[in-house]
């Protein structure tokens, strides 16, 4: 006995929609999955370069430091944008820099510097040469006075880089994952 209200399977197939206009529909559905699993060309924001990985950097001396983190790192020596994470993700600092404006926010301050090299210098006990940082993440070498940096392994996804100057002494790691 059917239950009261239920239409009877015959009568559900008669106010469905004709046979003829079902087929109609088809090929627009196959072009909406087909659209959603296309995927898209970067656009020219995702086109500039950008890296990930962790970065480790250790200074000797009478201001030793070391420092390890996440990061992502994007643009040029120009203008661009570091940020540093925590193994968890959580975000310790931005640095972005610009038209020779640079500014680091973290949890704590906000430094704004005239120069990017200065503020890096300030922040982190040493000086990074950040133009030669990024020839040398796409393989080109660069000299930069006191750094000799070891791109042996950059096709793996490695970088390396001393500074061995009277003054100061570090060590930079970086390791990319894309």
């Amino acid at each position: 006995m059917r239950a009261a209200g239920t239409a009877p399977w015959s009568a559900l197939r008669a106010r469905a929609m004709p046979h003829r206009l079902r087929w109609k529909f088809w090929p627009a559905l196959c072009l909406l999955w087909l659209a959603g699993c296309a995927q898209l060309t970067p656009g020219p924001a995702a086109r500039e370069d950008a890296w990930s990985g962790r970065i480790a950097l250790q200074v000797q001396g009478p201001s030793a430091q070391s420092f390890s983190a996440l990061f992502e790192l994007h643009g040029n020596a120009r203008s661009g944008g570091l940020v540093l994470l925590s193994p968890l993700g959580n975000r310790l600092a931005q640095l972005d820099w610009r038209d020779g404006h640079a500014q680091l926010r973290s949890a704590r301050e906000t430094r704004s510097s005239d120069s990017l090299d200065a503020l890096l210098q300030d922040v982190t006990g040493t000086r990074i040469p950040v133009a030669a940082l990024f020839s040398w993440l796409k393989g080109n070498p660069a000299t930069v006075a006191g750094w000799q940096a070891d791109l042996s392994g950059i096709a793996e996804g490695r970088l390396s880089a001393r500074l061995d100057d009277p003054a100061a002494q570090a060590s930079l790691r970086i390791v990319l994952t894309r």
